[in-house]
């Protein structure tokens, strides 16, 4: 039976933890998780907080030394990760866990190898936060011209991956550009992408959102160099061979 590593970046995420990990660890799920929290040096008592769930609740803890940004500890969180598939899961409450055993089925079906939730879908609810979403559906056009590869949300947190594919990935993005890098690098290769609807409840900056305004010029850079900047032989390292581009 496949099992699921689900990495969980974390920073300055404390007040919010108790009810979260009760939530994401109690979450239906048809295989397997093993639930890894990689703290991004927070500055307040996120990490003494993990260190108390973590005696009642199934969940391994990473701390990096340094504050480095959701990309790198997404990072980490893959290299230390021993599930058959891989997906992401912010540490808060705007994407519901629930969703995910309707977008594991395509994996555990060997129908995808990848399989996006989609936020824009037209049957996902949520009401969006203006500036946030015309942002996400602009870089999202971008993407998939420079990809080509047409999604409706490139932006979105809930990215599932076979292990073989995601840890085959060159990633060196540190911040929020390892969402249009770990598209960037798909569209190179001939897995198997799906996209399906989620819900989506947004949070504002007051509510704890880190994502900024520079990250959003940021990611227009991300996107014209790991789509065209990057070669294929940069991009990844011992790709399986299901995975090579089809002449």
């Amino acid at each position: 039976m496949a099992k699921l590593s689900v990495i969980v970046p974390v920073f300055n995420e404390a007040p919010r933890l108790p009810s979260f990990v009760k939530r994401l660890t109690s979450s239906p799920c048809p295989i397997d998780r093993e639930f890894i929290f990689v703290d991004d040096a927070s500055q307040d008592d996120t990490y003494t907080v993990l260190v108390r769930l973590s005696e009642e609740f199934p969940f391994r803890i990473i701390r990096q030394k340094t504050h480095q940004g959701k990309g790198a500890a997404i990072r980490r969180g893959i290299e230390e990760s021993l599930g058959d598939l891989v997906m992401i899961q912010d540490a808060d409450f705007e994407y519901d866990p629930n969703d995910v055993p309707t977008l594991l089925k395509l994996l555990l079906e060997d129908r995808a190898d990848v399989v996006y939730g989609s936020r824009f879908k037209q049957n996902a609810p949520q009401v969006q936060r203006t500036w946030h979403y015309f942002v996400n559906r602009f870089l999202t056009l971008l993407s998939n011209l420079f990809s080509g590869i047409y999604l409706t949300d490139m932006e979105t947190c809930y990215k599932l991956f076979r292990a073989d594919l995601i840890k085959s990935m060159n990633l060196t993005s540190k911040r929020f550009g390892i969402e249009v890098e770990l598209t960037a690098y798909i569209a190179k290769t001939s897995a198997r992408i799906y996209e399906l609807p989620i819900s989506y409840h947004p949070r504002t900056r007051l509510q704890g959102k880190k994502i900024m305004w520079k990250d959003g010029f940021a990611a227009l850079y991300h996107v014209v160099r790991y789509n065209f900047f990057r070669s294929f032989d940069q991009s990844f390292k011992e790709l399986p061979e299901k995975y090579h581009p089809r002449s």
